[in-house]
């Protein structure tokens, strides 16, 4: 999951996005309306987290512009305020959730994953593929029955590589998808990362490597033609 916090909070949203990757959720920061109307325009995300009292295009003109947009991105409001008029307000604006400061993270996390699921309604909160069985929610991976544990980090790619149903996923898309912004497009880390994903999965290698293209996972008709 990738998601965009727009919170003119320096500290508050340094420590959220950090929280939030512990969690195996890639998080982007926009300190103002423009910033995230600017990073909304050139990457994809699953949610976005707004704070309404932003500089800029207020956090309300960002719902809209997203809702306008159609992308389908679900909304947490974050506000100080807790009157019913101004929830009112932030719903009318496109707002999917609302979240009153101060909050604990672990609240905002549980609220990310509800609408994650929400959101990918057409996919079963259980994935399954070539023996492969990922619990999202609980953040489980058995493999043939067996438990796997994974890191956060290879979770989130293998969330990524079943999610793609058997097609192939760039190291690119990787990047986007289970880092974030910051991340270095030079970087060997989705190589890493999938070979030691590959490695905790077992054998025989359910990762497969499209050479110049990117990484899938294995289906029954592999083992067949192979």
């Amino acid at each position: 999951m990738r998601v965009l916090i727009v919170e003119d909070e320096p500290y508050l949203a340094e420590a959220v996005r950090d929280g939030l990757r512990l969690e195996a959720i890639a998080a982007d920061i926009a300190g103002d309306g423009d910033t995230a109307l600017e990073l909304l325009s050139v990457n994809s995300y699953d949610i976005a987290v707004l704070d309404r009292d932003i500089p800029g295009p207020s956090g309300d003109d960002v719902a809209r512009w997203i809702v306008a947009s159609g992308a389908g991105i679900p909304i947490i409001m974050l506000t100080a305020a807790d009157r019913l008029d101004d929830k009112e307000t932030g719903f009318e604006s496109g707002a999917d959730d609302y979240l009153t400061k101060p909050f604990e993270l672990r609240e905002l996390v549980l609220r990310l994953r509800a609408l994650d699921r929400r959101r990918a309604h057409a996919r079963p909160p259980v994935q399954e593929l070539a023996g492969l069985r990922l619990d999202a929610f609980r953040r489980e991976v058995y493999r043939d029955d067996r438990y796997v544990a994974l890191t956060r980090k290879q979770f989130a790619v293998l969330e990524v590589l079943i999610s793609a149903a058997g097609g192939v996923v760039s190291a690119e898309e990787l990047l986007e998808r289970a880092w974030d912004e910051n991340a270095d497009p030079f970087t060997n880390a989705v190589r890493i990362t999938v070979s030691s994903l590959r490695k905790r999965l077992g054998e025989p290698w359910l990762i497969l490597t499209v050479p110049g293209v990117g990484y899938r996972i294995g289906t029954e008709a592999d083992a067949v033609d192979g």
